[in-house]
């Protein structure tokens, strides 16, 4: 197994489940660095074809989204042409490559939730450069696998969790949007699902048709708010010393909290089909978020 973006939030998660499937190789950004995709290409073309890796995970992404909208060459390389060198090396020596995406190539519109092969529309420069990505790696790789995924959450990293643990430290109220509905997803979950459909997929034919696009996420929904309030009162509960209580975070509309990227206000994913291929239980979003206060705290 080759692994990209091995220190990053779902990388370092990955690596360590990924050693069930076998020998696993990590690069990260000082050994692979996707901002440029003619200098990866040249890295990483003589090591693939030594290495002959059976699969190949891409962990890395360009997840600034705000400064995407600045920053939309690096965002597109990262993303998009970085993502398609993969697919090419991946087809090369008949890999599996797995690739991760995301929500935000959805518009949010609506409340029902959104099926794989609903159009995509993405909002902002972030969302694109994710929708090109994944439009590269069905272009180049026939025995691909695109998990479209929402509100990544682990114990390794930055994320919202941790963002609303240290502000809750630091002050006693806090202000959080509620119009926007999604489901935090654990990297706990996201690399065991990979390596059960990995298990199930390696000695696959290239034109199996189950190869393709899945969402995959938690059981559940709900708001930025409300997740908030349920990482303070857990945090709390678990012996936290922090200033500001779940009653003391105030819902927001989005419109009162303006960043220089937009939301898809409606994130829900369907997951029935990843379900019902691979015959996977999917837990509560509450579960991961437990272990990882468990981790943290």
């Amino acid at each position: 197994v080759l692994l990209l973006g091995g220190n990053g939030q779902l990388g370092f998660t990955l690596g360590g489940v990924l050693k069930t499937l076998g020998e696993v190789k990590v690069l990260t950004r000082s050994e692979a660095d996707l901002s440029n995709a003619f200098a990866l290409r040249d890295t990483l073309s003589p090591f693939v074809k030594k290495f002959k890796p059976h699969v190949i995970v891409n962990a890395a992404a360009y997840t600034a989204v705000d400064k995407a909208q600045t920053e939309q060459t690096i965002a597109l390389q990262v993303n998009a042409q970085s993502v398609g060198v993969l697919a090419e090396l991946a087809q090369s020596v008949n890999a599996v490559l797995v690739h991760y995406s995301t929500d935000y190539v959805f518009d949010g519109a609506g409340d029902k939730p959104w099926a794989e092969d609903d159009a995509p529309n993405p909002l902002s420069a972030y969302g694109q450069s994710k929708w090109l990505g994944e439009c590269a790696v069905r272009q180049h790789c026939r025995k691909h696998l695109i998990l479209r995924t929402s509100w990544v959450v682990g114990a390794h990293g930055n994320n919202f969790l941790k963002t609303m643990l240290r502000l809750a430290a630091e002050r006693d109220s806090l202000r959080v949007v509620a119009d926007q509905i999604g489901v935090p997803t654990s990297t706990d979950l996201l690399a065991k699902v990979t390596v059960d459909i990995l298990q199930t997929m390696l000695p696959a034919a290239k034109d199996d048709a189950r190869f393709g696009t899945y969402h995959l996420a938690a059981v559940g929904e709900t708001s930025w708010h409300a997740y908030a309030q349920y990482v303070v009162a857990g945090a709390l509960k678990r012996g936290a010393h922090l200033t500001c209580k779940p009653e003391s975070i105030e819902p927001i509309p989005t419109i009162a909290y303006p960043l220089p990227a937009p939301r898809p206000a409606n994130s829900r994913l369907n997951t029935e089909k990843i379900r019902s291929t691979f015959g996977i239980e999917l837990p509560a979003w509450q579960v991961g978020v437990d272990a990882i206060l468990d981790a943290l705290i």
